[in-house]
């Protein structure tokens, strides 16, 4: 019964926060500060319409983003440069806090937009979303300023595939359904409420994200969700239905990456947590095969899922943020 409770009382449409000027007022009544972060990785071809986007509609028309920053992982086309011309702040991940060993992935970005940005929620949007538009942004930050209990807000929708013959009538959402809902449904039931549990679109308040750790790869939502129920229950989510989300396809093959790396992040977690009583070491290669003039060709990659600690106990973000060490 609370699952059904929940999706009853945390489920959203984004139309229901349509109105932005309501919104503006009561995020201003509460004083809040709210950052966009837009983790990137070489998408010159689709950042500059989100950034235009997101600062005529969200900042000048209606001021709900008070700063939209590019975090971006080291990319080798004009990413940083169009995201520049059109107004966001940018910045490269192995810039901010440059006194730590770098690493690479998407959760490194979305971890250091923690210290970088100063909003008192921080939204993360993903960078290849071709039908983008506002409620990506206000759909899912409008939970949290109208219930204060709320902490946690994903985005779910439906996936339509994008190929170069047209738009596919539905797909996508693979890694959830085989991988992630199975797995939830066994260890966390009340977990398989939320429809889309890897999203890259959600907003979070800052005073959890500080304490969350972050895989640097692909097991940083799975990594949120598990971590966030375990401190604060189911109510302190709720989803937003933004309707449809146009992006680029993923191989099979890339998804089999994801999928590796976010077990690793699983495992890590039911250990921790004492649900499993003993845990082998867990190999760190993936074996898969491709096929090269009718030979099957063995690709051993090595997928580590390391973790950044949570951001409160780094001495430089407990300085900048004038937080005493306890």
């Amino acid at each position: 019964m609370k699952i059904e409770t929940w999706l009853k009382n945390n489920t959203f449409h984004h139309s229901s926060f349509s109105d932005l000027a309501d919104l503006v007022r009561e995020k201003e009544k509460q004083n809040l500060k709210i950052s966009l972060c837009i983790p990137t990785l070489n998408e010159e071809r689709t950042i500059g319409k989100e950034i235009i986007l997101f600062h005529s509609e969200l900042m000048v028309r209606y001021p709900l983003i008070d700063e939209i920053a590019i975090i971006d992982s080291g990319s080798s086309d004009n990413t940083l440069n169009v995201a520049r011309s059109f107004g966001a702040d940018t910045y490269l991940a192995s810039d901010i806090l440059p006194n730590l060993p770098p690493k690479k992935g998407k959760g490194e970005n979305l971890w250091k937009a923690i210290y970088q940005l100063e909003g008192d929620i921080i939204i993360y949007v993903d960078a290849d979303i071709k039908n983008i538009h506002p409620r990506f942004a206000y759909g899912l930050v409008a939970p949290l300023i109208y219930r204060e209990e709320i902490k946690y807000v994903k985005a779910f929708y439906d996936r339509p595939l994008a190929f170069s013959e047209g738009i596919r009538p539905s797909g996508g959402g693979r890694v959830t359904e085989i991988l992630i809902r199975p797995l939830f449904s066994l260890f966390f039931p009340e977990l398989s409420a939320i429809i889309q549990p890897l999203s890259g679109e959600y907003a979070v308040r800052r005073e959890v994200l500080e304490k969350l750790s972050f895989p640097i790869g692909y097991g940083v939502e799975t990594a949120h969700i598990i971590d966030v129920y375990r401190e604060y229950g189911l109510d302190a989510f709720a989803q937003t239905d933004l309707d449809q989300r146009v992006h680029r396809n993923q191989e099979t093959r890339s998804l089999g990456k994801m999928a590796f790396g976010i077990l690793q992040t699983f495992f890590r977690r039911l250990k921790e947590g004492n649900m499993i009583s003993e845990l082998p070491e867990l190999s760190t290669v993936l074996r898969q095969f491709q096929v090269h003039d009718k030979e099957f060709e063995t690709i051993n990659m090595d997928i580590r899922e390391e973790e950044r600690p949570p951001m409160l106990s780094i001495p430089e973000y407990l300085k900048k943020r004038g937080i005493k060490k306890k």
